[in-house]
This record gives structure tokens, sequence and C-alpha cells, in this order.
């Protein structure tokens, strides 16, 4: 398994980061991070809308799903068929994202993996034939953030990203607004926006700066896309 773990995904990536460095990254490995992020991001990009735009519908619906739990609070079945038809009517699957995770992780785990482990160890002895093997990659971004390190200013960004994708995601919509919230939701939704952050803050300051680039790269590509779900719903909705 680990075998084939390593030629399907982690060989490739590594191979494309190498070729990315010595190519239009121009010999920075922080340039060659960002793109190889983003090119992942764009190859995943139909699984990361999926996932982006379940996430948005579910939090929508949440007022429905409480409405449907104190109309059918006696009675578990119906409870469970309307919520199930609610779900039909807007076609959402609420396992969806999970599945959709489960598809993902493989490569973000591969990608973690590359930026962790760097280019110790033998790790160019991984480049394919046909790939030039550099004398050399200094591990650094801009030739001035050492990316073996943590890196306060990245993991910085990185948190004010996460919070900023937060807002995004649990963002009211017009007709949200108009209705009267109770404290509870209002407090789900706080929670939803700031325990991102605070997690994110966590991992990256334990962690060197290769992933802490990574995380902010993929957030604000996430952040990018989140945007396009979000008035792509609010159209939808006013039609």
């Amino acid at each position: 398994m680990v075998s084939l773990f390593n030629t399907i995904l982690y060989k490739p990536l590594f191979n494309g980061l190498v070729v990315l460095y010595q190519t239009i990254a121009f010999r920075d490995l922080g340039v060659a991070i960002i793109l190889l992020t983003v090119l992942v991001r764009i190859v995943l990009y139909p699984l990361f809308h999926k996932t982006a735009k379940h996430q948005r519908i579910t939090q929508q619906l949440q007022p429905e799903i409480k409405k449907i739990k104190e109309k059918y609070k006696n009675n578990k079945e119906a409870q469970t068929k309307a919520t199930i038809e609610l779900y039909q009517k807007y076609n959402v699957n609420p396992l969806t994202p999970l599945f959709l995770l489960l598809l993902q992780l493989p490569v973000l785990f591969a990608l973690y993996r590359i930026f962790i482990n760097g280019f110790s160890n033998g790790a160019l002895d991984m480049l394919y034939t046909f790939v030039p093997r550099p004398e050399e990659i200094p591990q650094t971004f801009l030739h001035l953030i050492p990316l073996s390190e943590v890196s306060i200013p990245i993991v910085v960004i990185a948190v004010l990203a996460q919070y900023f994708q937060g807002r995004l995601t649990f963002a009211k919509s017009k007709q949200d607004k108009a209705n009267k919230e109770t404290a509870q939701a209002k407090q789900m939704a706080s929670m939803g926006i700031y325990i991102g952050p605070i997690i994110t803050l966590v991992i990256l300051l334990r962690f060197p700066a290769a992933v802490a680039l990574y995380w902010l790269t993929t957030t604000i590509f996430s952040i990018i896309q989140q945007t396009k779900v979000n008035k792509a719903i609010e159209i939808e909705k006013s039609k």
C-alpha cells in the first residue's frame, strides 16, 4: 500500500515540485510550493467546489432543520422523513462533503509529507530519470524566509485567511438577515468562524513554514472558490 501511494501520488507530486522549482518558479522553493498547490487545487477544483456548495447550502438549511426537529420532537420517524425530504428538495446529501474529503485526503497527505520531509535523507533519489537533478535546493521563500522553520508572519497571515474563509462559509444570505435568529444559531455561527483559525494557529506553530505556505495558498484558493459558490447560490435563490 505504501509503495502504491508513493508511485501514484508522492513521487509525481515531488517531481512536479522540483520541475516547477527549476523552471517557472525561478529557483525559489516557496514560489514552487505555491505553484504546485495552485495546480493541485485546479485539478481538484470540482471536488472542492461541490464540497463548498454543500457546506453552504447545509448551513443555510439549519433553521429549517431546527423547525422540523421542533415540529416532530416526539416523532423521530416523521422527523427523519421530513429532513430527508428537505435535503432532496435542495438536492443535498449530508454525506457528500465527507465522501469528497476522503477522496482528497490522499493527495493532501502526499503534499503534507513532501513539505515536511523536504529534500533531506536522499529525497532527490526519487526523481525520474528525465528530471534534471539540482545540485541543491535552498529551502527559502523569496530568498528571505526559511521554509524549514516556523515562520510567524506566514502563520499569522494563514490564520487571518482562515478567519476570512470562515466568514464567507458562514455568511448570511439576504433572506437569513431578514429572519430573526436565535441566540443558539448565532453562537454556532460564531464558533464555526473562530474554530478554524484556532486550529490553524495550533497546527502551524508546530510545523515548518513550507506547510504554512501551502496552507495559506490553499486557503486563499478556497476563499476565491467560496466567494463564487456564495454568489452562485444567491443568484439561484433570487430566480
